[in-house]
């Protein structure tokens, strides 16, 4: 694999150019900055919003290793360049990280031409080969999670804790399907007849195209990823436009040579002096990658992105295909793919409804809507959208959680330790939350909390009472910090609700009653229910929805079976 030459203590700094810049504060709703044109003050601070704190007048640097930073495609075991570059940006303010290759239909068909031909190979590996190179790929992330992390944060704004969070849960995807590999079990089946046997086969069903999301730059991938590549699929993964740099350095971590593995190991060294040179050789003699061909990523542009994956979704050598976004592109995808009838999984918006009831812990639930609502500026699909709270604890439950609202959440640059709540991904996702605020008050809503879009991609946390059914946050996802507070009175009331949607891929439930949870779980038509529990993702536990929230599942023992198909084999003519 070829790599740029560098300085073996080489790191990432840029200029103020690029990705050393200025951010702004945020005051009453506006901007504070040196910049021309930006509203300007006395310097004084005292009504920053919390959360948009004084530090955001910082310089923040992206400062990762050199190798992890990867601006090229990767086809064939092989870094590609493009016609032409496409910007990153940080959500949290605008300015351009880096440019990335634009890749376009022809460096799509060569990932896929490549996939293909490394799949006659891969297939071949026996199943414990494969464990072990999916084991060494969870190590290397581990090792490397702080600059992983650090990319994250910067392409998608998310926290720096939550993006170390990711990457724990990116890495658990590997470890699970290193694991999951070689617990790929065919049948003996009993024969009517004597003089047959009857065997079922599960192979790997060939190339398989990854579409994935900015909201998980690195969990999605190896979620997809971790299945195929135990299965003994090879995969092309065409990442977000938002979110690049993630799924490179993923390629660049999942194929590692002795000058890599020298680069990176140098690079901890002169932050870590306490470790000897020494030991460096030993640790390299450890390594070994994923071959040429079997993992490939194609970033791309908005403007280009149909075209890839036009190719993706078409091409007669692609036999599965695995999308993760909304609800209208998948059913996109699915039309494309089903002139050559390919397996498909897809997994797709949600609309999760979150209902608490007067027997619930009001503390607990408080809790599990923070959680549930708030992680990732409540940019998950398994956020709750539609908060349903009973008559008889709703005025505690409001007033509490208004009170964690306050207590919890900090605005700011993702880079800053107390920031909870970073940008959305672009300015249209703040213009959306915005809008379903205005829309919701318009018919009678009540703002408690926030209300208020910021600069750029900012948007304050929201919350709102009084909302009915006919109100647009009720009818769409938001993906935003926006909470909205329906009261209900039965149990049949907030059922209906909750089920009064086309979409069903989350849902939470509150209460102490075992009756009720019982009856409301299996009522609910969702793909997953928290009971008591507003966290709910493991690799050991499956992830999908039903309705028009997509088609099979992703982790758990049966994440896998996504890409294997079985195969019948009858053995006859025998002697009894």
């Amino acid at each position: 694999m070829a790599h740029t030459s560098r300085p073996l203590n080489a790191s990432v700094n840029w200029s103020a150019e690029t990705v050393k810049y200025s951010s702004s504060v945020f005051v009453r709703g506006h901007v504070v900055s040196a910049s021309p044109g930006l509203v300007e003050t006395d310097g004084k601070l005292p009504e920053v919003f919390p959360g948009l704190p004084a530090a955001m007048q910082r310089h923040y640097s992206l400062d990762v290793s050199s190798p992890l930073l990867r601006t090229q495609g990767y086809v064939d075991g092989r870094w590609v360049s493009a016609a032409s570059v496409f910007p990153v940006l940080d959500p949290a303010t605008g300015k351009e990280i880096v440019r990335v290759s634009d890749c376009g239909p022809t460096e799509a068909k060569q990932a896929v031409d490549a996939a293909y031909k490394a799949f006659q190979s891969w297939k071949k590996c026996t199943a414990k080969e494969r464990s072990v190179l999916l084991r060494k790929w969870f190590d290397l992330l581990t090792l490397h999670k702080e600059d992983l992390a650090k990319l994250i944060t910067f392409e998608s704004g998310k926290p720096m804790r939550e993006s170390l969070g990711e990457i724990a849960y990116a890495a658990s995807f590997l470890e699970w399907f290193s694991e999951e590999a070689r617990r790929v079990y065919g049948d003996i089946v009993p024969s009517p007849a004597k003089d047959r046997k009857i065997l079922l086969l599960k192979q790997p069903v060939g190339v398989a195209s990854i579409i994935t999301p900015w909201n998980f730059p690195s969990a999605m991938i190896t979620r997809k990823v971790g299945a195929a590549l135990a299965a003994g699929c090879t995969v092309v993964v065409k990442p977000a436009e938002d979110t690049p740099l993630s799924a490179l350095a993923l390629a660049e971590v999942s194929t590692p040579d002795v000058h890599f593995l020298l680069l990176l190991l140098m690079s901890r060294f002169h932050r870590k002096p306490h470790l000897s040179p020494v030991d460096l050789p030993l640790q390299l003699a450890e390594q070994a990658g994923i071959p040429a061909g079997v993992f490939n990523v194609v970033p791309c542009s908005r403007e280009k992105t149909p075209s890839v994956g036009e190719v993706l979704c078409t091409d007669p050598l692609v036999a599965k295909i695995s999308f993760t976004g909304s609800t209208a592109t998948g059913k996109v995808l699915l039309k494309m793919a089903a002139d050559t009838v390919k397996k498909a999984s897809m997994e797709l918006g949600g609309h999760a409804p979150f209902i608490v009831f007067d027997s619930a812990d009001v503390d607990r639930a408080v809790s599990g809507a923070m959680a549930s609502k708030f992680r990732n500026s409540g940019q998950t699909c398994v956020c709750s959208n539609r908060f349903l709270v009973q008559s008889g604890i709703h005025d505690r439950f409001m007033e509490k959680l208004g009170q964690a609202m306050d207590a919890e959440l900090r605005v700011g640059h993702g880079l800053e330790p107390d920031t909870t709540q970073g940008p959305l991904i672009n300015s249209r996702a703040a213009e959306k939350v915005a809008h379903q605020v205005s829309d919701a008050v318009s018919r009678g809503a009540k703002v408690l909390k926030g209300g208020k879009r910021l600069e750029g991609s900012f948007m304050e946390p929201t919350l709102l009472a009084d909302v009915s059914t006919e109100m647009l946050c009720m009818k769409e996802e938001t993906f935003g910090p926006l909470l909205p507070v329906i009261r209900f009175n039965t149990e049949e009331e907030a059922v209906a609700i909750a089920n009064a949607s086309n979409v069903g891929l989350a849902g939470y439930c509150y209460s102490q009653d075992v009756s009720q949870i019982w009856r409301v779980a299996e009522a609910l038509e969702v793909g997953i229910v928290g009971i008591n529990e507003g966290l709910l993702s493991t690799p050991e536990a499956s992830f999908g929805g039903v309705k028009q929230s997509g088609l099979g599942c992703e982790g758990s023992k049966y994440g896998i079976k996504e890409y294997l198909e079985v195969k019948y084999m009858c053995f006859g003519g025998l002697t009894p």
